[in-house]
């Protein structure tokens, strides 16, 4: 699956127009503590968290995440936006919450790596 097929299945909006996401997603991992995803997540995932801060950003470039997707409609700030745009880490975001937007990541056939 790739990123394109993920934003367009669940409406996603890309906070990050200027970077591709024709990128291949390998899995998923969900959680809000950044600890437990430089501990976990694995390479070519798709991050989703409702954390807004700059470390989102280095914390997936770190573990080399293909994406981030941020739920309950929050918004990240432009410094954090800048900062994914100069680390190539698409930034998308959602209204729904994190339990609807895993749900529907699953039923578009995305699997924990």
């Amino acid at each position: 699956m790739n990123l394109q097929e993920i934003v367009n299945g669940l409406s996603l909006e890309v906070k990050t127009p200027s970077l591709s996401i024709d990128r291949d997603v390998t899995g998923g991992y969900v959680s809000d503590l950044l600890s437990d995803v430089m501990g976990n997540a694995a390479e070519g995932s798709v991050w989703v968290t409702l954390q807004i801060h700059l470390n989102i950003v280095a914390v997936a470039s770190l573990k080399g995440l293909s994406g981030i997707i941020l739920v309950n409609n929050r918004i990240p700030d432009t410094d954090t936006l800048k900062r994914a745009v100069e680390e190539d880490i698409p930034i998308m975001t959602s209204p729904l919450s994190t339990f609807e937007l895993v749900g529907r990541l699953y039923a578009l056939g995305l699997r924990c790596r």
